[in-house]
């Protein structure tokens, strides 16, 4: 039996590899966006999650065995965040109360549960790393919380089972997306590389020296199927991240080699991306053209702001798997690999020369 899968932000970095994973994996398809992209393969569903009339029509005909939520809509303040992001997931799943009493519905969220909202990002008293999922909430409003409430008041109403997914900073390829670091880096360091400037870290101490760990998108999509596959795991929250540690100030040597660039002395200052390239749109514009590129808008590759966020923070970042890993997720990613195998993608996929 086919089983169907409806995918809450299918050209994301998220949803795209779920999407790929559902689909070698046999399943029947959805994907859901205000301006769905053409794919051979996924079954388009135009809406826009802040009508929950529209939402309703454009979802009476599915009825998914499972359902994967990972879009957000970045708004100015956390209390707009709140708003429409609760919203949206609120009018998702009214749309989708009638259609299936077995369904299954992951909301993949982030760290920032323990990290605090943007405006307060990293700031205050912090539970301790690595972080942990039965670690409660911070005392702060945060539209992952809101987002999570509205998911659990529908399961509560409708039957359905849940989870929750937090991955680290998110290493996969997509266009128009609001927070890419990994596409981020390598604009950046093929503006350095074109013009001769410097491949400085943008961040603090605390990030070069300390521990870090990452989320490649296609561990993230396996943990997303495996939650929905294994009954354990269901009506849970899990963090996810590759599984191994690394210091970036090994990581950005390993990443300006990849580009064959020097990486430049970190001298404990911080040097924000969205200073550092606040004037490169026409720089990229003139490469994206000399080298047929398929996108000449820098802003739809990439999100300095959200990776000096990241970059930024005044404490490092170890996340425990201990929950997954008891349960029996297994799987390993080494992060270096994944931006390796993320900058031959750009490349090959005509994104970056």
């Amino acid at each position: 039996m086919v089983r169907t899968a409806l995918v809450v932000g299918a050209s994301g970095i998220v949803g795209g590899a779920t999407s790929e994973l559902l689909l070698k994996e046999g399943w029947k398809v959805y994907g859901l966006a205000r301006r769905p992209k053409d794919h051979a393969q996924i079954i388009p569903v135009a809406a826009d999650l802040q009508d929950a009339r529209q939402t309703a029509q454009a979802l009476s005909d599915v009825k998914p065995d499972a359902v994967f939520i990972s879009t957000w809509a970045r708004q100015e303040t956390e209390a707009e965040n709140i708003r429409v992001n609760s919203s949206m997931v609120r009018n998702l799943l009214h749309g989708l109360s009638s259609s299936n009493p077995n369904m299954h519905v992951a909301l993949v969220t982030g760290l920032k549960h323990y990290l605090g909202p943007f405006e307060a990002y990293g700031n205050g008293t912090l539970p301790q790393t690595p972080f942990r999922e039965e670690q409660g909430r911070l005392d702060v409003e945060n539209f992952y919380y809101a987002q999570e409430d509205e998911l659990f008041a529908a399961a509560n109403r409708d039957g359905f089972t849940w989870s929750v997914h937090r991955p680290h900073t998110v290493i996969g390829q997509a266009v128009g997306n609001a927070m890419n670091m990994g596409t981020t880096l390598a604009v950046y360091a093929t503006i350095c590389r074109e013009t001769g400037r410097p491949f400085r870290f943008p961040g603090s101490s605390a990030q070069w020296y300390g521990l870090s760990d990452m989320t490649d998108a296609n561990l993230l999509a396996k943990h997303l199927l495996w939650t929905v596959e294994t009954p354990q795991a269901h009506n849970e929250a899990f963090n996810v991240v590759n599984g191994d540690i690394f210091r970036w100030k090994w990581m950005w040597e390993r990443i300006a080699n990849w580009f064959d660039i020097e990486p430049a002395e970190f001298d404990g200052t911080m040097s924000p991306l969205l200073e550092q390239m606040s004037e490169d749109a026409a720089i990229w514009s003139d490469i994206a053209k000399r080298d047929s590129l398929v996108e000449s808008d820098i802003d739809r590759l990439a999100s300095p702001w959200h990776t000096d966020a990241d970059l930024g923070r005044p404490i490092e970042v170890v996340t425990d798997m201990g929950k997954s890993r008891r349960l029996g997720f297994r799987e390993y990613q080494p992060t270096d690999d994944a931006f390796f195998a993320l900058f031959e993608s750009l490349r090959k996929n005509r994104l970056i020369p």
